[in-house]
């Protein structure tokens, strides 16, 4: 990370995105694919990831520089988080 600007090289989006796809599919059922945007940026400063879940359903994960997830954002349609997964968040 680059403290000056805020911006992160592009081995921190790639583990960072590697992170977020797992997260997802752990924790959400029907997830068949998990695409990324290139913006970055959040409102309060921190690391986000957007993407589409199923070529439809909007995201936003807030990750931090350790890579631990603080958030997601569901849009519609997004697949149902897993039963399971519902009290504490599945890992692995």
């Amino acid at each position: 990370m680059n403290s000056n600007d805020q911006t992160h090289d592009e081995e921190f989006v790639a583990k960072a995105e590697e992170k977020a796809e797992k997260y997802i599919r752990n924790n959400y059922n029907g997830v068949e694919t998990v695409e990324f945007s290139d913006d970055h940026t959040s409102p309060m400063g921190n690391f986000a990831l957007r993407g589409t879940v199923n070529g439809n359903a909007k995201f936003e994960l807030d990750v931090d520089d350790s890579l631990f997830i603080g958030g997601i954002s569901e849009g519609e349609g997004f697949p149902e988080i897993k039963e399971e997964c519902k009290e504490v968040a599945c890992e692995d």
